[in-house]
């Protein structure tokens, strides 16, 4: 039926008025992409308010939760991008499923390994850290990943921790000076750096769950100040929360997130769930959580338990604005933190392409390597050895040839190629003979689940007895590696000695060759009943894709092994602080756990308490000799605002190239607060050819002499007596000096 005219025109003018109104709201949807320079802090804020303006409110809370394992929605009508994450401390995670656990069967993403942070941090060298963040960031970036999941900061506070070899060490001075470079350096590739884990996850054991109770001290100037460097020195852009709780809160979205980390240090950046780690939609919206990630969905279903739609940031954050429980304040604040990623991120028009797998990128990692390895006993010089015409070399242990880039948890990576110990040293002798055998074999890596070995253990250990009877020199390579219970994350080890009868393999090689050198293929310390039965042990850490040529380098002498110990070595569990208390300290009952040592972690502990270690924290063998001499201050008395200037001369007085890393220490005397002994202030690596000496200078700020006043929740520099220490480790101090804060 045909309309009459006048009904025609009313129909036509309302068509022109929709069309003239759906004109004009898109002229005022902002324009997305940044032009190339447009990269002022003003200049983007401006687009974001803008962007959040035309944004809806289901658009807003679609920004703030996963959309797949690893991926948040974007804005597709507003050209507003995903934001893709990877797992990766040490190297771009290989492409899982969009929603399962299970790799994704992808033939380019195999990637470089690099050490871990263990490796790094025993580096003791700066310099080394920004190198390997900036050709990790260029790894992902290469990948278009727009946030690294790493690095990780916690706390290394028992040797049992399966997540210790993620971490830079136990001392908060020495993770705060590594992490910052490493930072800067994956954020120049326009990728984020995502530092974790938020906070007081200092153990696998129960991390789900267990409530920590540490004091306002240790919480200051223990487990905080890595993460406090990260976001004012470092400028990071984004953070991980951590699983289990703190004072009864869930730290994913805990009021620390707002009073200290988005206050108190002003973080800008998004704060991302850990997997799993969301309980609350009230807490995640109030208590600064903006991305929540997870695993429980396989993104088919509707059901409530099992969909994205339905996390605590997903349709129930939506329903409380909409219902008035919740502002919507709430959510602009996390969309505004979101968008400011992105612009930094992926429409940051001035990042490169990245690379991967480059000459540069395995030249990085072998040096990381080798700088971090550390010469732990030397004796009758055993190390290097030569490869001379006739010499047979016996490399026994599982250890030799095990991929450790495999397992471990959210760490395991898909390497483009990963040199084995064994691969290294063939490659490298060319003149003596080897002859590797396994002597102990362990099951398969494998998450959440300990798998039986295959050979039959009797066998392996009569014939490695058999091949070092025959050998001039036994290079024994064991230790732990990236196996459930061993060093991975999803649970703690179970004991603190060597497994899978290393010990009584050793004794048994011991009776037939005395000529031994143990290669410890470890993250964490171990117990070493075994010690006198070997003549040379370096600690080597997960290497990655370069790990045999950077253990030959070490092991032959083309390198000069310049690490130092992260970490104290305790010679026996209850040496370590936190067990010295039993197990209301670790694990915990399965509700709580008491931080009793408070602010006496590692080192601190051992010096305070007279105990020795096994091995010192800052503790490092080297093919050379060196000598720290001529140490002075600037001043006798120093005012709160002053630098203390330390001097001295490092003299390479042996007879090959090599580093030495000098470390001053500072501890108040007759302090009225409780005290450590003495606590890292300052380091410096030096490099020095045979014969030379070098004039160092180390500064050191006098506000880092504060502790943590509990009686006005700040930070206080006590006035008094102070000793400075200079040595080459923390029982190794070769000058003390007296000075006064007025």
């Amino acid at each position: 039926m045909r309309l009459p005219f006048k009904n025609n025109s009313s129909l036509l003018t309302l068509i022109l008025c929709l069309h003239f109104l759906l004109v004009s709201g898109q002229k005022k949807i902002p324009q997305i992409k940044l032009e190339k320079g447009q990269t002022s802090t003003e200049f983007i804020e401006a687009k974001i308010d803008s962007i959040i303006a035309v944004l809806t409110l289901e658009e807003k809370v679609a920004l703030t939760h996963a959309q797949s394992k690893f991926s948040a929605k974007g804005v597709a009508r507003l050209g507003i991008p995903e934001v893709w994450m990877s797992d990766g401390p040490h190297g771009v995670r290989e492409e899982i499923s969009w929603d399962a656990w299970s790799e994704a069967g992808w033939t380019n993403d195999a990637i470089t390994a690099f050490p871990a942070l263990t490796c790094l941090a025993a580096s003791f060298n700066p310099k080394l850290s920004r190198d390997y963040g900036f050709s990790l960031g260029e790894e992902a970036r290469y990948r278009e990943k727009d946030i690294l999941l790493g690095p990780g900061v916690n706390i290394y506070r028992t040797p049992m921790n399966g997540r210790n070899f993620e971490y830079l060490g136990e001392d908060p001075f020495l993770a705060s000076t590594m992490v910052v470079p490493y930072i800067k350096g994956v954020q120049e590739n326009g990728v984020a750096a995502c530092v974790k884990h938020f906070a007081l996850n200092n153990q696998e054991h129960w991390r789900d769950k267990i409530n920590v109770e540490v004091s306002d001290r240790a919480l200051y100037e223990i487990y905080l100040p890595a993460f406090k460097a990260a976001v004012q020195k470092g400028n990071v852009w984004s953070l991980m929360g951590a699983y289990n709780k703190f004072r009864g809160q869930y730290t994913t979205h805990h009021k620390i997130l707002n009073k200290i980390l988005k206050t108190d240090w002003g973080f800008d950046g998004v704060v991302i769930s850990d997997w799993g780690s969301g309980h609350s939609t009230k807490e995640a919206a109030l208590y600064g959580l903006d991305i929540e990630m997870g695993t429980g969905t396989d993104g088919l279903g509707i059901g409530e338990d099992n969909h994205y739609e339905y996390y605590y940031l997903a349709k129930p954050f939506l329903k409380a604005i909409k219902n008035g429980e919740l502002s919507e304040d709430l959510v602009d604040d996390k969309v505004r933190r979101i968008l400011r990623l992105i612009y930094r991120t992926s429409l940051n028009s001035n990042r490169a392409l990245g690379k991967l797998n480059t000459k540069e990128h395995h030249e990085v990692a072998r040096k990381v390597a080798t700088d971090g390895i550390v010469l732990l006993k030397n004796e009758d010089n055993f190390f290097p050895v030569k490869d001379k015409k006739g010499l047979k070399i016996a490399v026994i242990g599982e250890n030799a040839t095990r991929n450790m880039t495999r397992g471990g948890g959210s760490s395991q990576l898909k390497p483009l190629f990963e040199i084995s110990p064994l691969e290294g040293l063939k490659t490298r002798y060319k003149n003596a003979a080897i002859i590797h055998t396994m002597g102990y074999e362990s099951g398969a890596s494998a998450y959440d689940k300990t798998l039986p070995a295959t050979l039959n253990q009797d066998s392996l250990y009569v014939k490695a007895i058999e091949v070092a009877k025959k050998a001039d020199v036994v290079l024994f390579i064991g230790g732990l590696n990236k196996s459930y219970h061993q060093d991975s994350e999803g649970d703690d080890r179970e004991v603190f000695a060597l497994p899978y009868g290393q010990e009584k393999l050793l004794n048994g090689i011991n009776e037939v060759n005395k000529n031994v050198g143990f290669l410890l293929v470890t993250g964490n310390a171990v117990a070493m009943p075994w010690i006198s039965k070997t003549k040379g042990i370096l600690q080597t850490w997960y290497l990655g894709s370069m790990a045999g040529h950077a253990i030959a380098d070490i092991v032959s002498g083309d390198a000069n092994p310049s690490g130092k110990l992260p970490f104290s070595f305790p010679k026996k569990l209850t040496d370590n602080a936190a067990h010295s208390f039993g197990e209301a300290s670790y694990p915990g009952d399965g509700v709580n756990q008491y931080y009793k040592e408070d602010i006496l972690v590692g080192y601190r502990w051992f010096d305070t308490k007279e105990i020795a270690p096994q091995f010192a924290f800052g503790y490092g063998l080297s093919y050379s000799d060196f000598k720290i001499s001529n140490i002075k201050i600037d001043q006798k008395k120093y005012r709160i605002n002053d630098k203390i200037k330390v001097t001295l001369d490092v003299s390479n007085i042996g007879s090959r190239p090599g580093s030495e890393v000098v470390q001053v220490y500072i501890g108040k005397h007759k302090s009225k607060v409780k005290r450590a002994l003495k606590e890292l202030k300052g380091f410096s690596k030096v490099y020095l050819d045979k014969g030379d000496k070098k004039n160092t200078t180390i500064t050191i700020d006098v506000s880092q002499l504060a502790y943590y006043n509990t009686k006005i929740s700040d930070w206080s520099v006590e006035k008094g007596t102070y000793y400075l220490y200079v040595g080459n480790a923390s029982n190794n101090i070769v000058k003390k000096i007296k000075f006064v804060l007025f």
